[in-house]
C-alpha cells in the first residue's frame, strides 16, 4: 500500500512525498523512524483498473517456490533479511505479491519477527510456512530452514503440476466431446426433419432430432442451473459436515479413493520430515501438518496424533488405529524412526516410496481413462450416426 503523507523535521521544515507500508499505523511506524512527524496521511488510491488488476492476480506455487529460493539465497549470502526482502519486491512482476513482500520488509525493518510479519498475510503463507520459519528463528538455523523449505515447495509444485498436466487430456476430450455433438443437434441434424417427415421414426431418431430444438429453446436452463450447482457444492464442502461426507465419499471410490490416499500419506510424511528437519518439536510438526491437509479425516487422525503425543505416548499408537488409512509399510517405518530418534530420516524413506508409488498410481489412471474416453466418444457417435442411418435405411428400402 502507498500513502501520501505530510510532515515536519526536527529542523521544523515540512515535507511532504510518498511512503509504501502494509497498513497505516507501519506507515506512520517507518515515518517516526525517520524522524518525521506526521500532520497528514492518506491512502493512495489506484485507479479502478489497476485495482481490478490486482484482485485478479494469483499467486501461484511457482511464484513461492521463486520467493523462497531467492531469500534463502540471499540470507545465505549474508544479506539482511530486510534488504533481501525489498531486491525481492523490485525483482517481482505481480503487483499484489509486490506489496505483500514490502510490507513484510516494512514490519521487520518495524522490529518485528520475520514469522510474525508472515502471519500478517495467512492466504499467502500458510501455517506450514510460518512453522518452518519460526522454528528456523528459534534454533538460530534460519538460513538452513530457508533451504529447505524452498526445496519442499518445489518438490509439492512439481507434484501438482504434474497430477494438473495429466489430467489436461482428459478434460480436453470432454469438452470436445460435447461441442461436437452440440454442433450435431443444433446445427447439423435438424436439417433432415424434411426427410423424415412423413416416416414412422424409432425412440432414438426422435430424440437425437428434436434435442436440437429443445436445446435451443430450454439452453438457459442449463447455463443457470450448472453455476448454482456448483456454487451449493462449493458452499457445501465448506461446512463441517459437507467436507466429512465428502472427504468419507472419496476415500471409498474405487480407484480414485486410494489415489488420494496415497497422496495424503506423501504430504504427511514429507511435511512431518521437513518440519522435524528444520527444528519444529514434533507436536507442532503434527500441528501444522494437520492445518495444511485437504482431508478431513486425516487431519483429525494428526491432531489425535498430537493430543497422544503430549500425553508421552507414541505417533504409531495412534497411526495404528487406522488400518484403511495408514498402512502397514507407513506405520512400521514411523516405528523405526520413533525408536532411532530419526523420525524425519525415515518419514524422507517413506516420501521416496509413495512418491513412485503414487507416479505409477497417476500414470495408470491416465492410461486408463484414454481407452473410456475413445469408447465414450465412439460409443456416443455410434449412437448419432445410427439413429440417423437406421431411418434412411428404411427410406431406401422403400
Amino acid at each position: 500500500m502507498k500513502f501520501d503523507y505530510q510532515g515536519r523535521l526536527e529542523s521544523g521544515q515540512m515535507q511532504s512525498g510518498v511512503v509504501e507500508a502494509s497498513s497505516r499505523e507501519d506507515a506512520i511506524g517507518v515515518l517516526k523512524k525517520n524522524k518525521i512527524y506526521v500532520t497528514f496521511l492518506e491512502e493512495k488510491k489506484d485507479s479502478v483498473y489497476s485495482a481490478e488488476i490486482t484482485v485478479l492476480q494469483f499467486i501461484s506455487g511457482k511464484d513461492m517456490v521463486l520467493f523462497s529460493r531467492q531469500l534463502a539465497i540471499m540470507f545465505q549470502s549474508g544479506v539482511p533479511i530486510v534488504e533481501s526482502l525489498r531486491s525481492i519486491s523490485k525483482q517481482t512482476n505481480k503487483k499484489k505479491f509486490k506489496d505483500q513482500i514490502e510490507g513484510l520488509a516494512v514490519k521487520v525493518e518495524g522490529g518485528e519477527s520475520l514469522s510474525q510479519a508472515l502471519s500478517a498475510f495467512p492466504k499467502t503463507f500458510n501455517p506450514f510456512y510460518i512453522g518452518m520459519v519460526k522454528s528456523g528463528e528459534a534454533s538460530g538455523r534460519l538460513s538452513e530452514t530457508l533451504e529447505y523449505l524452498a526445496d519442499h515447495l518445489e518438490q509439492e509444485h512439481n507434484f501438482n503440476s504434474k497430477i494438473i498436466s495429466s489430467m489436461i487430456y482428459p478434460a480436453f476430450i470432454m469438452v470436445v466431446l460435447v461441442g461436437i455433438l452440440i454442433l450435431l443437434v443444433v446445427f447439423v441434424l435438424p436439417g433432415l426433419k424434411d426427410v423424415f417427415a412423413d416416416m414412422d421414426l424409432p425412440w432414438s431418431t426422435r430424440l437425437i432430432l428434436n434435442s436440437g430444438d429443445i436445446f435451443k429453446q430450454w439452453w438457459w436452463v442449463p447455463a443457470l442451473l450448472l453455476p448454482t450447482f456448483a456454487f451449493l457444492f462449493r458452499s457445501f464442502s465448506k461446512t463441517p459436515d459437507g467436507e466429512k461426507l465428502i472427504d468419507i465419499v472419496v476415500l471409498k471410490l474405487p480407484v480414485i479413493g486410494d489415489f488420494v490416499k496415497k497422496i495424503n500419506l506423501v504430504r504427511i510424511a514429507e511435511n512431518i520430515s521437513t518440519l522435524v528437519a528444520g527444528g519444529l518439536p514434533i507436536v507442532q510438526a503434527l500441528e501444522v501438518t494437520a492445518g495444511v491437509l485437504g482431508s478431513n479425516s486425516y487431519r483429525e487422525i494428526m491432531y489425535e496424533a498430537r493430543d497422544s503425543v503430549r500425553r508421552g505416548e507414541m505417533i504409531s499408537e495412534t497411526l495404528i488405529k487406522y488400518p484403511d488409512h495408514f498402512p502397514v509399510l507407513f506405520i512400521q517405518m514411523i516405528v523405526v524412526g520413533e525408536k532411532t530418534g530419526n523420525i524425519d530420516s525415515s518419514l524422507k524413506n517413506v516420501v521416496s516410496f509413495y512418491q513412485g508409488d503414487v507416479d505409477r498410481s497417476l500414470d495408470t489412471m491416465v492410461k486408463m481413462m484414454e481407452p473410456a474416453m475413445i469408447a465414450l466418444v465412439g460409443g456416443l457417435v455410434g449412437f448419432v450416426v445410427m439413429s440417423v442411418l437406421t431411418p434412411i435405411y428404411q427410406l431406401s428400402a422403400v
